[in-house]
């Protein structure tokens, strides 16, 4: 049945929830975890389901993600496997952008449709998960169903922020509603069928939430993206799919996060050190594939590091590291106390002394971190301390921004000797 099997991932559109951290990177080439990227995570997926045809569709900086792709899923050229970006393209029956996660699969359909498959597996950049692709498949196939949807079951406070489904006595899904109000919660919790186990998993999780991950049977997408002139698959895609075709639930009930907002991201990333975090990239029987770089192993000198992870290629001396994600070639100096914050690290080592003015690259002596996102080749002065005592949820600063109250030092940006946020 993989062999049957397209998937098709969606970059997503500008990022601006993720800005800066999208402001020269699509979404989907976000680094996370130290050394990987969010795209990453449905590639390997596929992967391991032996699904070996992806596109992966963006229109927004698409360069950094095309450099990683082309340098890490380098696939054998006998099996037929390819992992390739579509990007958006003007043509001239079409002159407008991606308008929506349904609009851009139709705009790429012209290139899609070139390969042979019975079902089509759509995809989002940016989540955090580890789900088995080829039991979704198999459960499609064993429910005869034309779509199915992959749900996760949620408590009232989650729902307010996802899309709920309805279900009949079968377990069908009949109806399918978009961040419903609290009061709307209610009548949909009330209008769950006694002892349908499909349609409400416990008293904490009441609510069936979609988590924008799809299969589609070939004939039932091609004919939806042909009859539907919308443009997104939850908002409006889906509902006017309920009446006319079999749209069945696939209830997934492992750890999953999406990773679209700076609050979100930041969360996902300080979970990853902890010791009973419920995601982690390294698993011995199921990986996370990724660029392998040739680095070397990072070097602690009389350090104090905890819950964190330190990937390869870096330099830590004499500094103290708390709940924190340090990434590629970090540079941390001495006296210099990181806590509860990500630096996605660098994508160079810096030969000889910066410019006159400007701080070497990485974290300088007796720097305080606490609640921050240092982006790549970020260089932090000297004694800068970047804490948020004010407490403040949305700022643009100096060569820093403050979203959701966690400071964002972008890529590139240059933190001055002494700053103090």
């Amino acid at each position: 049945m993989m062999d049957d099997t397209l998937a098709v991932i969606l970059g997503g559109g500008q990022g601006q929830r993720l800005f800066p951290l999208t402001a020269t990177r699509s979404k989907p080439a976000v680094p996370i975890g130290g050394k990987y990227r969010l795209i990453d995570v449905p590639v390997s997926r596929c992967l391991h389901a032996e699904i070996r045809r992806i596109f992966v569709l963006t229109q927004f900086n698409s360069a950094s993600l095309n450099r990683h792709i082309s340098n890490t899923y380098q696939l054998d050229r006998f099996s037929g496997g390819f992992v390739e970006i579509l990007a958006a393209e003007q043509t001239p029956d079409n002159p407008h952008w991606y308008q929506g996660t349904a609009d851009a699969v139709r705009q790429a359909l012209r290139h899609i449709t070139q390969h042979e498959a019975q079902y089509y597996l759509i995809l989002a950049g940016d989540h955090l998960y580890r789900m088995n692709y080829a039991e979704l498949l198999d459960a499609h196939r064993a429910a005869d169903a034309d779509i199915t949807i992959a749900a996760q079951p949620v408590d009232a406070a989650t729902a307010t922020q996802m899309g709920i489904f309805r279900f009949d006595t079968d377990g069908r899904i009949v109806a399918f509603e978009e961040k419903p109000k609290a009061d709307r919660l209610a009548a949909i919790e009330r209008s769950i069928p006694p002892g349908a186990t499909f349609a409400r998993h416990s008293d904490e999780q009441p609510f069936m939430a979609s988590m924008g991950i799809y299969v589609f049977s070939r004939p039932v997408m091609l004919e939806l993206l042909e009859r539907e002139a919308g443009h997104d698959f939850g908002r409006e895609l889906i509902p006017a799919a309920l009446e006319r075709y079999r749209v069945k639930p696939y209830l997934y009930r492992g750890y999953w996060a999406d990773v679209g907002t700076i609050e979100s991201f930041y969360e996902a990333n300080v979970m990853l050190g902890r010791p009973a975090a419920p995601f982690r990239f390294w698993d011995p029987n199921d990986p996370i594939y990724t660029h392998m770089r040739g680095l070397p192993g990072s070097r602690l000198t009389d350090c104090t590091v905890r819950n964190s992870i330190v990937v390869e290629g870096c330099y830590l001396d004499r500094c103290h590291v708390d709940e924190a994600i340090v990434g590629l070639r970090s540079h941390v100096r001495s006296g210099t106390r990181i806590v509860r914050s990500v630096l996605l690290g660098a994508d160079f080592y810096e030969d000889g002394d910066p410019l006159p003015g400007v701080p070497k690259l990485g974290i300088g002596h007796d720097v305080v971190l606490e609640r921050v996102i240092v982006d790549k080749n970020a260089r932090i002065g000297d004694g800068a301390r970047l804490t948020n005592e004010g407490g403040i949820e949305h700022a643009d600063g100096d060569s820093y921004y403050i979203r959701g109250g966690i400071i964002v030092v972008p890529k590139g940006g240059i933190i001055a000797p002494g700053t103090v946020v």
